[in-house]
């Protein structure tokens, strides 16, 4: 039967495609390189009709297939209207390697990037017995993981490629080489060569630090969100969620991504004004320009930017006159189709002291919380770290310090800073005894203590029955030991608002938030209370 020359040109194209994004999987398998996913969304984006449907079909299925047995006279015949099943007739031809690489095509699909990264980079197949795969992992903790969380989406993908495969076991090979440990030759740099330091400092027209780049952020469950809403103002500034409101506690990663939002906008539109401030920042500009008689001159300074990023808003609570001047500031730039970005951490309607005119426009445009990181999201940042200091950390330590330091990226990554330094001074790998002694000497420990047990101890330490803090009373000796529990429960153990006022009698959780403001408002003036609040805390953790 005659076939086309536009048929074999179709089954070819695919045939690259599927090589090519082989290619990538090769390079996050090893460390490196786009993903996977990455490069198919670009190079074929996901129909949103059935006009996508058909492009991916070839015009006649019958020379389609006729064309596939002439060239696979001894496969069965193939479905034309599906293009993986195009790459079929390679099956039986596919190293392992080919074979690990096409099912790492699959596995991204079903999993998450950070996981994807963390878990199966420096894996690949050792050998096959059979219709048992051998797969090679880098450590046992990774072999695990696999086992316990991946092995049905593993085995799925390895079937999907090769119905003889039956079964996929697991063996640690330390051959497998981490990315950290591969060391690639140096460009010789001459001994007097200048150094490029420019990329070091704050640039001083938009105080942006360079080194805080989408590129070097890293991406997990905890925070997609709040990366994909700073991704998509990029696409349309001032247009797609005008103001992006981006809050969470201390050491989440809310001023990288905000000012890499402002490096991308300034690489993207040279021509353009970014400026990134904190509130701190902004208000004692606007106290020094009134005071100088030059407000008119602060407004202009301001409005000329085409994004404004501020970080930490809640500082600016209390603050008639600088809460006045965001307000028109705000109102100007939202009228001119220009770009605003918030930080705090809270969310707008929890910011105590803050007029409800700015509440209600913080949260017009998108809100986006980075909560805690997950232990994986935790593991990724680690590499992503010892990847920048072009160190090695067994994976055994990785895993014990994502495991034992939660919440806060800056204390990971002082900790990280130690090990480093402690490792170049010994001239030696660290221990995971030397781990532990670090992070207990200089990290604050942060015990699974319950909500019954705080109440127990502070009740102890006023002398206090335990039941009186969840009865409705109004004894002044009951009051304030209650106020100072859902203080602690806030401060310490960041417990909800909601979640405070339920466990202690059904409270509204404004009752709980009125509390915690009036403790918080008490300590600024009373050395004794600030003195009690240490010796419960002293006692909680004990």
């Amino acid at each position: 039967m005659f076939v086309s020359l536009q048929h074999y040109t179709f089954f070819f194209n695919y045939y690259n495609l599927f090589q090519s994004a082989s290619q990538r999987l090769r390079g996050v398998a090893q460390g490196d390189g786009p993903s996977g996913r990455d490069f198919l969304a670009r190079k074929y984006p996901t129909p949103k009709s059935l006009r996508g449907a058909i492009l991916l079909s070839p015009p006649y299925p019958h020379l389609m297939n006729s064309t596939l047995e002439s060239m696979c006279p001894f496969l069965p015949k193939l479905s034309a209207y599906n293009v993986l099943s195009a790459c079929a007739c390679r099956q039986i031809f596919m190293t392992n390697r080919e074979l690990w690489q096409n099912a790492l095509v699959q596995i991204e699909l079903g999993t998450s990037e950070a996981s994807f990264r963390t878990w199966f980079r420096n894996t690949d197949i050792a050998s096959r017995d059979g219709g048992t795969v051998h797969v090679a992992v880098p450590s046992k903790i990774v072999k695990e993981w696999l086992v316990e969380k991946h092995h049905k989406l593993i085995l799925k993908a390895l079937r999907g490629l090769d119905s003889s495969i039956r079964t996929v076991e697991y063996a640690v090979h330390r051959s497998v080489a981490a990315p950290a440990e591969r060391k690639s030759p140096r460009a010789q740099v001459p001994e007097n060569a200048a150094l490029d330091l420019q990329s070091l400092y704050i640039d001083k027209r938009d105080n942006l630090n360079p080194r805080y780049t989408f590129e070097t952020f890293v991406v997990g469950p905890f925070n997609e969100l709040a990366h994909a809403a700073s991704k998509a103002i990029l696409e349309r500034p001032g247009l797609a969620y005008n103001p992006l409101f981006i809050y969470g506690s201390t050491g989440h990663g809310k001023t990288h991504l905000i000012q890499a939002v402002g490096n991308y906008f300034k690489k993207l539109h040279a021509n353009k004004k970014v400026l990134y401030v904190t509130s701190e920042r902004f208000s004692i500009d606007y106290i020094n320009a009134v005071r100088a008689g030059h407000a008119n001159n602060f407004k202009d300074q301001y409005r000329q930017y085409d994004v404004l990023i501020m970080d930490d808003v809640q500082f600016i609570a209390n603050t008639e006159k600088t809460q006045e001047e965001l307000f028109h500031l705000f109102n100007a730039m939202r009228d001119n189709n220009k770009q605003i970005v918030f930080s705090s951490d809270k969310h707008p309607a929890l910011l105590m002291g803050l007029e409800e005119r700015l509440k209600g426009r913080f949260g017009a445009g998108m809100i986006a919380e980075i909560p805690e990181p997950d232990v994986e999201s935790r593991i990724a940042i680690i590499r992503a770290k010892i990847e920048q200091h072009g160190f090695s950390i067994p994976e055994d330590i990785i895993q014990y310090i994502a495991e034992n330091l939660r919440g806060n990226i800056r204390e990971l990554e002082g900790v990280l800073n130690m090990i480093v330094c402690k490792s170049q001074l010994k001239g030696k790998t660290v221990s995971q005894t030397d781990v532990r002694a670090l992070i207990k000497h200089n990290v604050k420990p942060s015990r699974g203590v319950s909500v019954d047990e705080v109440v127990r101890r502070i009740a102890q330490y006023y002398d206090i029955a335990e039941k009186s803090i969840y009865e409705k009373t109004r004894k002044k000796e009951v009051v304030k030991p209650r106020q100072i529990i859902m203080y602690m429960l806030r401060e310490e153990f960041s417990v909800s608002y909601p979640s405070i006022g339920e466990k202690l009698g059904g409270r509204d959780h404004t009752t709980v938030i009125h509390s915690c403001e009036k403790i918080k408002e008490e300590m600024k003036s009373n050395i004794a209370l600030e003195q009690e609040l240490d010796h419960i805390r002293t006692l909680i953790h004990a």
